[in-house]
This record gives C-alpha cells, structure tokens and sequence, in this order.
C-alpha cells in the first residue's frame, strides 16, 4: 500500500526472502526497524550530502547547483559535493570560481585526476560522505537531466525513518517518461529491463534505471558496494546489495527531463551488464555462483539454517519419518527450530552443536563441536540420530561416522535410524558450471564456504556403507525455488517439475538428498555377543549334565 506524507506519494518496497507461505515477493514496509528513524530525537538536524556527478557540464553544471532549493537548509544541515570526473572541459574551474561565492549552501569541488567512470565517481563520494559523517547523501546529475527542486521529495522518506534508500521513478506517473521527451527505444528498455530484473529478484519496482538516487549512509557503510563496477551498471549493483540485504528501497514520483545533454551511455552494453549482473546475483541467492560484491550483511540476522517447511527439504521428509512419541539426538542441531517441532510432536529431543542454542527449544542441549570433540551420545537412548547437512562441515566425516556407530548400537535389536542429509555436488546446474570452468564456493547453498567435503548420492552412499552403515531409501530433493523467486506460480510449477525429476534421478536432479540408514553390528558388539552366546551354551551344557546325573 502506497504510504503518503507532506512530501508527496510514495510507494515502498523490500526484497526478502519468503519464509512461509504467505511471503510472496516483496514486503512492504512501513516500520523503521531497520533504515534511520528520525534524527530529530538526537537533537540535531540530520546531514545531508548532495553529490552531483559532473563530466563535461561546464553548460549545464552552474544552472543545476541554482536550482537546489535554498529552503532545505531549515529542514537539515546541507552540503553540496560537486565531483567532476577529469572532464575535457572547464566544469571544475567553473564550479570552484563560484564555489561558496555568495551560495546559501555550502559548497565543496573536487576533481578526480583521472577518469573513475559513472560508478568509480559514485564511490568517492560515497567515501566523502562516509569520513564526514552525513547522515544521508542524494546523488544527483550535473546534466540537468533531474530536477534538483525535488530533492524534498527524494530525501522525505528518509528523514521519516521509513525507507533506507529512495529511487526517483519517472515511471510512476502514468505516460509521464514519455510525455517529457525519453526516447522510445529507451523507455521500452527500461521497461523490459526492470521487469526481467522484478522476476529475478523478487521485487515490484516501477523503474531500476533512475539515476536520482538518495541513500542512507549507515547503510551504506554495511554495504559492499566498494566493489561494485566503475561502469553505469554501478547503480543497479547497489540497488541489488540493498535488496539482498534485506533493506527498505522506496519509489517517489519525478518528472522526466531530456535535453540536448550529451548521452555517455552505450545502451546495448549497459543491458547487457544489467543483465549478467542480475542473474549472477539471483544465481548466488541460489547457491550456484558467488561474487563477494552480493555476499553482504543481511539486516535483522535472518538465519539460512531454518528449516523449509512449505516445500519438501530435508525438515519435511524428517517429519514425515519420526513417529511421535520417539527419542531424537539432533547432531548439528543449529537454533533449534526443527527439535521445537518434533517436541511438539511428543518427541524426546537431545540437541547437539557447537553453538550455544535456545535451550527451551530441546529437552536437553549439549554443546560440543562435532569434528573435535567426544560423541556425546550413548549406546540404546535414541530411536533416531539426525544429520541433517552437518557431515559436509567436517573435516573427517568417515573417522565421524565410524565413531556414531560405535556410539550408537546398543548391541539388542537393530539401532536407532539415521538420517542425514547433504548436498549435491553433481546437481546439473552445478555439472554445467564446472563445464563451463566456474566452480564458485558461495555463503550459502551446495558450495557454502564453510563445507570441508563435497558429495554426489552415490559417494555419500558409499561413506555410509564404508562406516558400517545399511542404507533403508535415498530421497532426492528439489532446489528451494521459493526461497528464490517467491511463492508465485511459476516458482509452484517449477517446483513440481524439478521435485519429479529429484525423486526419479537424485543423482541428476537433486538439489540435497535425504539418507535413512542403520547401523550393522560393530565388531566389540558382535564379540559381546559371541561371549555371552558362549556363556549361554556352556550354562546350558551345565544343566543338560545335571539333568543327566
């Protein structure tokens, strides 16, 4: 629901990721729990930085810093950052001739000495913001193409606390991008651009290719965005960092300016790095590819650890294979999340990481790093043990699995089962990198930072097998497509497709495979029982000569 305020119509929106199934796409928001709130609880009027990017506007660069409305020094302390970028022309000795001369706002000219590109001018002056401490910075164009009289409306969503960054849409008016002189060619690019980009990132913005921009510095300071391109497309990788981090991207309605300034851009390479770099980062949401600069902080520390309950993972198929009532060892356990469901089953649940955890969630929480430390269960206290994607962090998994069976088989009956899950290495989309020479480690997914070893279905099976373990049934399961495109229809049937294909070829198609499996008989248990066989038939031999006599 659009939001409204003094300042004019707004709309908000924030890519994150689903985590039931009502969370389809974006979410909008209009808490302030994660960008600025107002600053006028410090005492202060907040610091605003106006950035003007200039290159070669010597004609145009003078009318621009006129046109910044004098009455926003009452509402915020102001300061104007004229960066020229090496122009060929005198836009840096006119800008400093005049610089402070008689100007109500303060007024600083830089000149880089050589060339940064679009993006490498952004980041110096991002840095300048960032040393100085400005509260937010407003990115705005020496060419005149944006009108500086709706700096208001740009910066009111963040003095409000109710949006980390703000994007200037001139496609929020109806008709109006064309109305004030875009080129056709351009807006029906932009257009196609920002849907392709609203399908792979989950979110509904009217516009991704504005370059009136304002940011909240303090999110900025968590954002990679130093290693962002030099090149055009710097403005949809922050954008991008900004969603993928979970932060407030809000749209405000602007007019559309063309001139007779001259256009710098080449159009087909910038869509086509809009388009490369749009779907690398969805494929690393996936887990299929890895650029540091889409690997920043997530705000509101959303764990990737919690169990998908509205799809099949790994957590749905243990559900559907603990009966009610069992005893369970979560080894790995992580927050907890999946033992608070089984207890509510009225289930007996042991958990075990290397992590403090919620203790409320368990019956028993024992702390202990699996790949150091003793196993910390017993002989016969479990009906089941789960492994779920936790062998793929250790550095001697089969040492591990040799030492669970031991641990575990009580020496009556058959032991307790055990599930383990993990990923696949030899899913096809991974198969079709390495093809191609990309082999990505990433934060999250098959190739997370953090796994020591790498499996296929058939060499899990075999570390098993090896460790002395009887394989009941392999599960293949499916990527976690609405983790990535939402809960919408076409991520539904996407679903259903590749979970068929999971479960007929796990080998193939399986994003994880889910392993039930038990222990054979270890040697100390099958000597125990030759002992106590012996005992009995030499008691029995005993009593057959007594009975005799």
């Amino acid at each position: 629901m659009p939001f409204k305020d003094s300042a004019g119509d707004f709309r908000s929106t924030t890519f994150e990721e689903p985590v039931d199934s009502t969370s389809a796409g974006p979410t909008r928001k209009t808490g302030t729990e994660i960008g600025e709130v107002g600053t006028a609880r410090s005492g202060r009027r907040p610091r605003v930085l106006i950035l003007v990017v200039a290159y070669n506007a010597e004609t145009t660069i003078e009318p621009v810093l006129e046109r910044i409305p004098k009455g926003l020094t009452h509402e915020v302390e102001l300061e104007v950052l004229v960066l020229d970028d090496c122009s060929a022309d005198a836009t840096f000795a006119r800008c400093a001739r005049n610089a402070n001369g008689g100007r109500a706002v303060p007024t600083t000219v830089l000149r880089n000495p050589t060339n940064r590109g679009y993006g490498g001018n952004q980041k110096v002056g991002m840095e300048y913001a960032v040393q100085r401490g400005f509260d937010f910075v407003v990115l705005l164009h020496g060419d005149g193409q944006y009108a500086p009289e709706r700096l208001s409306e740009i910066l009111a969503p963040l003095l409000s606390g109710q949006a980390d960054a703000v994007i200037g849409s001139r496609m929020l008016t109806k008709g109006g991008a064309r109305s004030g002189g875009m080129p056709y060619y351009k807006f029906l690019g932009n257009r196609i651009l920002t849907r392709y980009q609203n399908l792979l990132l989950s979110t509904q913005l009217s516009e991704f290719h504005s370059g009136y921009r304002a940011y909240s510095v303090k999110a900025l300071a968590g954002l990679p965005y130093k290693l962002n391109t030099d090149d055009f497309a710097f403005d949809t990788e922050i954008l991008i960092q900004f969603f993928l981090s979970g932060r407030r991207v809000t749209e405000v309605a602007i007019p559309t300016y063309y001139g007779d300034e001259i256009c710098y851009v080449n159009g087909l390479k910038y869509a086509k790095d809009v388009v490369i770099t749009t779907t690398k980062s969805s494929l690393q949401r996936f887990g299929l590819f890895y650029d540091p600069k889409f690997d920043g902080d997530r705000a509101g520390g959303s764990s990737i650890y919690e169990p998908k309950l509205d799809f099949e993972s790994p957590a749905t198929v243990v559900l559907g294979g603990v009966r009610p009532g069992e005893r369970v060892a979560d080894l790995g356990c992580g927050t907890g999340a999946l033992d608070e469901l089984l207890r509510d089953r009225g289930c007996y649940v042991v958990g075990v990481d290397q992590w403090d955890q919620d203790p409320s969630r368990f019956d028993v929480f024992v702390r202990a790093d699996l790949d150091k430390d003793p196993m910390p269960i017993v002989p016969g206290e479990f009906d089941t043990v789960l492994l779920l994607d936790v062998i793929e962090h250790l550095s001697a998994p089969e040492k591990f699995m040799a030492s669970l069976r031991e641990a575990i088989w009580a020496g009556e009956g058959c032991g307790p089962q055990v599930i383990a899950s993990t990923g696949n290495i030899a899913f096809f989309p991974l198969r079709t990198a390495l093809a191609l020479g990309q082999f990505n480690y990433g934060q999250r997914g098959i190739l997370d930072m953090t796994h020591c070893r790498l499996f296929t279905v058939k060499s899990f099976a075999r570390l098993l097998r090896q460790s002395g373990f009887t394989i009941s049934s392999v599960v293949g399961v499916s990527p976690p497509l609405p983790m990535v495109l939402g809960a919408g229809k076409l991520s539904r049937a996407g679903l259903r497709l590749l979970s068929v294909l999971a479960h007929r070829m796990p080998s193939l198609f399986a994003y994880q495979f889910v392993v039930t499996a038990r222990a054979q008989p270890s040697l100390r248990s099958l000597l125990a029982d030759a002992q106590r066989e012996a005992l009995r038939m030499h008691g029995a031999m005993s009593h057959a000569g007594s009975s005799a006599r």
